[in-house]
Order: C-alpha cells, then structure tokens, then sequence
C-alpha cells in the first residue's frame, strides 16, 4: 500500500447515511446523492450505451444513492443524442455539454464543480476502465480513512509503445514530484468531495491530481483495478497530449515547490549568475589595475557583465512572479471551460 500525505482523520458518518432509508437506492436523488460518477466524453457515441448499462448495474447492486454526469466535451458525432436518450430512462443522469472541446481535464474539472456527492467517481467513456472496480475502491477509501484511491492499471491492454511511453512518463513524473503512484495516466479514481473543491486545472493536469493533493496533504493510495482493450472507437491520446502533458508536468514539479515564494528559486539562480559574474569582473579589473592588462578584447569581461545583468534580471523576474502568484491567489471563480446547457 502506497500512503502519501497526511490529513485530519474523518468520521465514517457519510459513508454509514447510505444505509439510512433517505439514501437507500429506491430513493435516488432526494437529498445529497452519495455517490457522483463523472464521465468526460469526446465522440463515444459507440460507448454510451453499453457503458451506461454495465455502470448502472453497478451502482443498482452498491445499494447507494447516485449521479451519474457525462460531460460531453464539444461532442461532433450523435453522443450528446444518445445521452439525451439514456437520460429520460433515468433521473439520475445529468448532462453538462460543453460550447467546443477544452479537453479531457477541463470536462474532468466541470465534473468536479457540478457533483453533489461525498464521494466522487471518475472513469473514461472508452470502456477500458471497468465500473466493476468501484465498489472496491470506495470500500478502500473508507475502510483506510483516505482522500483519494487510484485506479493502478498492473496488466494494460495497449499497444506496446504506448505501455513503454507511460512507464517512462510515471517514472519522470515520481522523480519530478516525488509521489510513488504507480499509474498516474488511470482516469478511474475515488475522491472525496472535499479534496478536489477549489482545485485548478488546466491543459493535461489530470494526471498529476494525485501529486498536487498529496502537495496539499491529502491521503493518497491506489488499487489494482482490470484494464480492458478499447471497446468501439478511435483513441483520443496522441502525441501532442503527450507534449503538453510534459509541459504541465514541469509546471506542476514548480507549482508543488515554489508556488508561494517563486523568489526562491529565481533569486537563487540570480544570486548565482550575478555573485560568479560580479567575482569574475571584480578579478579582472583588479588585473588591470595591477598588471595594466587589456580588458576590451577579452570575451571572459564581457561574459561576466553579461552574467551579473542576467543575475539581477532573474532577481527581478522573481519578484514580479511573487507578485503574479499573490494576484492569482485573491482571484476565484475563473474557470477553463464553457458549459453550453446542463440537463
């Protein structure tokens, strides 16, 4: 078991309201649901139905009350239709449709932002993550008093490189931000409502919510869960997510270190630059002035003005990113998506 973090322990209280008549299964809904399932789709029409039906009876046999919220990220194919279709069959579907596509983690932040229940479940629409391994992980989350579970894929049904290009990722990543889950790349994952309220995401940041929770204190762990080949469709991963995964990866790596004092590490580079840049002109103007050496046709003299004003530049980057981040520290309410209509 892979424990991270550290937070306030939590009376089992919400998980025991299910067994209460008012969050009994027959009566769905009427109150606070206890569980919220969150569906991010892009052109899943093939899934819809079939994932819906192996989910539902899923969530029928747990004997909760549930959600369930497909968000449908700018759709081009019939999807947001055959929601429409499983939604008058079933009060507890809502759809939130998306203007366009913003991509996989904003429709996974929209579903963060509209689910009502304690516990929140996502999965993707691909049907490679099995709604079977739900009850278990919820069983984990509250059984081990945690704030997240994570799917961890052991035996993938993918292609061989992209298997090669995701152990390379999650060992850059571990190394990058410290954290020790093995499959950050598993959509399907467990949280308690209260770990992702007011988290901000943006570009391909859902794979590193574990690292920025366990950042914030949160208890982390994962479990094995089954993987299956792709059921219809076309894969949405390329290699421009992979890029910009990279990218967010960097960021979050920077964000869990120096997000509230970015001087740190701007004014450590600029003190370097600007202390072995002041040191070296220091040497040669001491030179001249002893042994009359030329310092205009010496590149050395040149390159250490260049690394003290670079020094000072880095120096006063710091400070201005201090400032940006104590800017958007006092700002809420800005979000990365466009919701269109929610039904």
């Amino acid at each position: 078991m892979v424990l991270q973090g550290g937070h306030r322990g939590r009376p089992q209280e919400i998980y025991k309201m299910a067994h209460n008549e008012e969050f009994s299964g027959s009566k769905r809904l009427k109150g606070v649901p206890m569980i919220s399932i969150v569906i991010p789709l892009y052109n899943e029409e093939e899934n819809i139905q079939e994932l819906y039906r192996r989910l539902i009876d899923v969530l029928d046999s747990m004997r909760e009350s549930y959600e369930v919220l497909f968000i449908d990220d700018g759709s081009t194919d019939g999807s947001y239709a055959r929601l429409l279709e499983i939604k008058k069959n079933n009060e507890s579907i809502k759809i939130v449709k998306f203007r366009r596509n913003f991509g996989q983690t904003a429709a996974i932040h929209a579903g963060f932002d509209y689910a009502q229940g304690e516990i929140i479940a996502t999965l993707d629409a691909d049907l490679q993550n099995d709604p079977q391994d739900i009850p278990d992980m919820v069983k984990k989350l509250n059984d081990l008093d945690l704030d997240v579970v994570c799917g961890w894929r052991y035996q993938r049904q993918d292609k061989f490189h992209k298997k090669i290009l995701s152990r390379f990722a999650n060992g850059l990543r571990r190394n990058l931000t410290g954290e020790s889950i093995h499959d950050s790349g598993c959509t399907l994952r467990v949280y308690r409502k209260e770990s992702v309220r007011d988290l901000d995401l943006y570009g391909e940041m859902h794979r590193y919510i574990p690292a920025l929770l366990t950042w914030r204190g949160f208890k982390v762990d994962e479990h094995k869960v089954v993987h299956h080949e792709r059921y219809r469709g076309q894969t949405k991963y390329n290699w421009r997510r992979l890029t910009r995964g990279f990218f967010d990866l960097v960021v979050v790596a920077f964000w869990q270190r120096y997000s509230f004092r970015p001087v740190h590490i701007f004014g450590i580079l600029g003190g370097i630059l600007a202390a072995v840049g002041g040191i070296v002109v220091t040497y040669l103007v001491a030179e001249k002035m002893i042994f009359g050496a030329q310092l205009a046709d010496r590149p050395l003299f040149i390159s250490s003005i260049l690394m003290a004003i670079m020094g000072v530049q880095f120096i006063t980057t710091g400070i201005l990113a201090d400032i940006m981040v104590k800017i958007y520290y006092g700002q809420n309410g800005r979000k990365n998506y466009l919701v269109e209509r929610v039904v």
